[in-house]
């Protein structure tokens, strides 16, 4: 986290503890009063040497007020003295044990010391006092991954993820978190078995994502040559000779993998999809209606039905599976949803019903622009974040 991102979350503590101890602040001397007030819009206006030497002030006047030494500590670790924060932080806590916020600096000026069981120990005294606080756990799980604690830290993360799903810090350091914690794992299975058909399968799955698909099939084929029974590899092998587009590789590995696992539903729906960009619509149409019978919400699976009823000419059955999908859009992927309403367009059409032709016609138009818009949104909070995350790392 950056300075700047940091100040702001510094002025929004120190204004909550300035708010919860007003009565406290009311018994002091009026000039007292004054001089914290002060303070803390100087804080507010990231003018920190003011804020300090309000605070300072009242700590000569009042050395009993927990909220001036907390304040001050903010305020002192903003400004990257980090040893005096600690000190002026303690002291807060000494005097008001339970004052939120406290221990949170209190463990990032410990981490930014590279003090960090002392950092840790702070920081999981926050989560008790508040544990709503997504800021605790996030710092938690970051003074645990420099502790070499990647185990712990995960689980810290995962939780100030769980509280702030959408805070870029935290998603940034949880990433990190599981990539060691991976990592370790992996590391951990190659010194135990360094010859098991799992560090082939691993290795395929490392190069497949980094669209290393040759690589990627050579470490499944050998995978699957010491395991040709485990259910799951002759998929994953299919997978990636689909994204190639082997297609009859891929059917011929689906076909295997049903061998393995017959109840491998989505081995069975991916061979229907294969099977109908290979223009074997009967056989889709068979398969995907046994996905059906045995799952009748499984997503997509209305949808390829009627793309495979479409092919054999089936119009009626093709219109019913594609308004199934619309029906309940919520079951569905939205393009799936929208590509739906295009095809029961088309079909409409070619049955000479112009007005529910237009009907679906004028649904996907509208569906397409508000998914524009969507896209335009997404494209711009993704620049929003990389500048973010750049912020985050300077």
């Amino acid at each position: 986290m950056s300075f700047t991102r940091l100040g702001s979350l510094i002025t929004v503590l120190a204004l909550t503890a300035a708010t919860a101890t007003a009565v406290w602040a009311q018994a002091a001397d009026p000039q007292v009063r004054s001089t914290f007030q002060s303070g803390t819009e100087a804080m507010k206006l990231a003018h920190w040497d003011e804020a300090a030497a309000a605070f300072t002030q009242v700590i000569k006047v009042s050395p009993g007020f927990a909220p001036a030494y907390f304040n001050l500590g903010l305020v002192q670790v903003q400004q990257g003295h980090l040893d005096a924060a600690v000190e002026t932080l303690s002291r807060a806590l000494a005097l008001s044990p339970r004052l939120r916020g406290a221990n949170l600096f209190l463990g990032i000026a410990e981490y930014r010391k590279n003090r960090y069981p002392e950092a840790i120990a702070a920081l999981k005294r926050e989560t008790v006092i508040d544990p709503s606080s997504a800021k605790a756990f996030m710092w938690l799980g970051v003074a645990q991954l420099a502790a070499g604690q990647d185990p712990a830290a995960a689980s810290s993360l995962d939780k100030a993820a769980a509280l702030d799903p959408n805070d870029v810090d935290i998603l940034y350091h949880r990433g990190r978190a599981h990539m060691l914690l991976s990592k370790d794992s992996y590391e951990q299975m190659y010194r135990v078995a360094p010859d098991s058909w799992r560090i082939h399968e691993v290795l395929a799955q490392s190069y497949a994502q980094a669209d290393r698909l040759e690589d990627a099939i050579k470490e499944a084929q050998l995978a699957i040559g010491l395991r040709p029974e485990e259910p799951g590899l002759h998929e994953e092998l299919a997978d990636i000779y689909w994204r190639q587009n082997q297609l009859e590789k891929a059917e011929s590995e689906f076909e295997s993998e049903l061998k393995n696992d017959p109840e491998s539903l989505s081995a069975m729906y991916k061979l229907a999809v294969v099977s109908i960009e290979r223009s074997k619509a009967d056989t889709a149409a068979k398969i995907l209606a046994e996905v059906l019978r045995r799952s009748p919400a499984y997503p997509d699976a209305h949808y390829q039905l009627g793309r495979a009823e479409a092919q054999l000419g089936h119009i009626a059955d093709a219109i019913s599976n594609f308004s199934a999908v619309v029906a309940q859009p919520a079951h569905s992927d939205p393009e799936t949803v929208r590509q739906s309403y295009y095809q029961l367009a088309q079909l409409y059409r070619r049955q000479q019903k112009p007005e529910e032709s237009r009907a679906a016609l004028d649904s996907f138009l509208k569906l397409k622009q508000q998914a524009d818009v969507e896209q335009s949104q997404r494209l711009q909070d993704k620049m929003k974040r990389s500048g973010q995350m750049q912020e985050t790392a300077r």
